[in-house]
């Protein structure tokens, strides 16, 4: 019981109705899951999650940035899973970043292309899911025409060309990701992300 009051303070969302439209707090609680916690208490929080951002989606329906954070959770916690459960989140969160991209495919810097890009090179291909490498590239090479020094998108990018034996690309744009600016607000997506971006770069660097 002391646990899950912890994690109820951690996240906030423990009301149903707290910030359910803020992406700011989906961002925020998405970080805590992802970054600061571990094992179970992971868990709960990213089931606890998902249903909070289908909430605010359900609410304000036409938010492409709301379908966007609900997609980056549902595909988050699918690489933390297995199964059926890890399917049904990737086609869940696939659908929402379509839908965004109908919606504002500008919104959040093009994240949409990002999310969607990163999606299609780490999900199995056909008949078990939908990844594609060359779904992947064009997304992904659209994200960073959009955001050209973000942090998400030049390690997503980066990610995707090492899986690619492209390592003289990967290590230009991991780079990038290492150089992109902080962002206010986001101080432990920015740490835990130049953590990934810190191991990939050492993965390169490997005799």
């Amino acid at each position: 019981m002391k646990q899950l009051v912890t994690l109820c303070i951690l996240l906030s969302v423990c009301s149903p109705g707290l910030a359910a439209t803020s992406v700011l707090q989906l961002q925020k609680d998405w970080a805590l899951a992802n970054y600061a916690l571990q094992r179970d208490e992971q868990v709960q929080a990213f089931e606890q999650l998902i249903d909070q951002a289908s909430n605010a989606v359900a609410m304000k329906p036409g938010s492409a940035e709301l379908l966007i954070w609900k997609a980056i959770i549902e595909s988050t916690y699918a690489g933390k899973t297995s199964g059926l459960t890890s399917l049904r989140l990737i086609k869940s969160a696939r659908a929402g970043l379509e839908e965004a991209m109908e919606i504002d495919p500008m919104a959040l810097n093009g994240s949409a292309y990002t999310s969607l890009g990163a999606l299609y090179y780490q999900v199995p291909s056909w008949p078990i899911a939908f990844g594609s490498s060359k779904k992947a590239r064009r997304f992904l090479e659209k994200a960073i025409e959009i955001n050209p020094n973000g942090i998400d998108s030049n390690y997503f990018y980066g990610d995707f060309l090492m899986g690619e034996k492209d390592y003289v690309s990967a290590r230009l744009a991991l780079k990038k990701a290492m150089e992109a600016p902080a962002r206010p607000g986001r101080e432990l997506a920015d740490s835990g992300r130049r953590a990934e971006i810190g191991k990939l770069r050492r993965q390169l660097d490997e005799p």
